[in-house]
This record gives structure tokens, sequence and C-alpha cells, in this order.
């Protein structure tokens, strides 16, 4: 094993992380928390 073999590694894991994240945001039933989230600094006390 040489260094490429970790880097090679490292980029496709960092790339199906990304992928999950994708996924994880684009998710309709999670569309209402993270509107009411974003909405969150704008209520009034």
């Amino acid at each position: 094993m040489d260094i490429n073999f970790f880097r090679i590694c490292t980029t496709v894991l960092s790339f199906l992380c990304f992928i999950g994240i994708l996924i994880w945001v684009f998710q309709p039933k999670l569309k209402n928390s993270f509107n009411e989230s974003a909405n969150y600094p704008f209520l009034e006390d």
C-alpha cells in the first residue's frame, strides 16, 4: 500500500459523505423542520 491508495480511499469516503448529506437534506419529510429552523431567528419574543 502506498500513499495513493489512502488518497483514493479518502476521496471515495468524502464523496459518499457528500452524497449522504444531499440525500438527508432533500428528504421531503424534513422540509417542515428545515423551514421552521430557517425562520427561527425572525421570531419575536
